[in-house]
């Protein structure tokens, strides 16, 4: 099955785990864009009211051609349900995310919900993280950073867009993408890198998750609760 079909399929899914929320959070990427249509369709079909505070450009401009109500920034200590995606999941549902840029709101927002709902693709999961590691930076750290990265055994290295113009985040921020190898503690990892000064967040997230819905290629939906 073509992912497209099966992230629709999964968000067709995930939508019905709702309960009774009335403000939902919404990260970014495919995932999370084909959560938002699904989303419109149930608010349709089921005549409720949600609000949605998106995490980034690319999700809000989605949100809005789907006729969602988007709040503001204020409510976000009040969210019943934050809905994401990952760039990488480990064995103990740890995640590396931020491939859109969207890390900084993404973990604002997945840390102050009630539920947090993951949906991710099989391709997604590993024993574990070992993808390089999106770190935002102030524009003005960056060479300091760079060189602390190093010094900690890594590589880091500036997310740029065609033409070698930086990727600049919503906040203003640039992006560091930066190799760290298997990562066997990713919290402590997580720590050490938000202790560098000018190091605005970074792509290791480590917050409790409350489900799972990973899609198979075949189109399977698989629901993993995550215990405690």
């Amino acid at each position: 099955m073509r992912i497209s079909k099966s992230l629709k399929k999964m968000a067709e899914v995930a939508v019905k785990d709702l309960e009774d929320a009335r403000i939902v959070s919404l990260g970014s990427g495919s995932a999370v864009a084909a959560f938002v249509k699904a989303l419109s369709e149930y608010v349709k079909q089921h005549k409720i009211n949600i609000s949605v505070i998106p995490s980034s450009i690319q999700i809000q401009l989605i949100a809005e051609r789907a006729n969602l109500n988007i709040c503001s920034y204020h409510l976000i200590p009040f969210i019943d349900l934050a809905v994401d995606g990952a760039d990488q999941i480990d064995n103990q549902f740890r995640m590396i995310k931020g491939g859109g840029g969207a890390l900084l709101k993404e973990k604002v927002l997945l840390s102050s919900a009630k539920r947090r709902i993951i949906l991710a693709d099989e391709s997604k999961f590993t024993k574990l993280l070992n993808k390089p590691v999106p770190i935002e930076v102030h524009p003005f750290a960056r060479a300091s950073v760079e060189k602390s990265l190093k010094l900690m055994g890594s590589m880091p290295r500036l997310r740029v867009r065609e033409k070698d113009y930086p990727f600049i985040t919503d906040n203003g921020n640039i992006i560091l993408d930066t190799d760290f190898g298997e990562i066997p503690n990713p919290k402590e990892l997580e720590l050490k890198i938000k202790a560098l000064p000018g190091v605005m967040e970074v792509g290791i997230f480590t917050c409790k998750i409350d489900r799972v819905y990973k899609v198979y290629t075949s189109g399977y939906v698989e629901r993993i609760d995550v215990r405690s």
